[in-house]
């Protein structure tokens, strides 16, 4: 995984064609790049980035960004209870205590 300004690409090698091609995940918009070495490559996501972000500030919009820090999470009702119970009971709003839980699960998951 290649990441970059925040942005994050995915990177397959096409044995044919002998060149790596990558591509911006995690984006509703298209962001491409190649290269025939790491080192090119490398220059080349940087490259793409910067223009996308380029390109979107040419044309007044907001660049697409790959995490906002919100995510809609869907859970029964009963659940949706338990979880308000469970914060009030440690002092802390739902959003603080399930953000925590969150985090906390994943470092454990990638073992940071």
């Amino acid at each position: 995984m290649m990441t970059y300004k925040g942005y994050m690409a995915q990177v397959e090698y096409d044995d044919e064609a002998k060149v790596f091609h990558g591509e911006v995940i995690y984006t509703r918009d298209v962001i491409t790049f190649q290269g025939r070495s790491v080192d090119e490559l490398e220059q080349a996501f940087r490259d793409s980035v910067d223009d996308y972000l380029d390109l979107c500030r040419e044309r007044g919009e907001e660049p697409d960004k790959p995490y906002s820090g919100q995510f809609v999470v869907r859970v029964r009702p009963e659940v949706h209870r338990e979880i308000a119970l469970a914060a009030k009971r440690t002092g802390k709003s739902m959003n603080a205590w399930v953000a925590e839980l969150l985090e906390q699960e994943a470092k454990r998951v990638l073992h940071l």
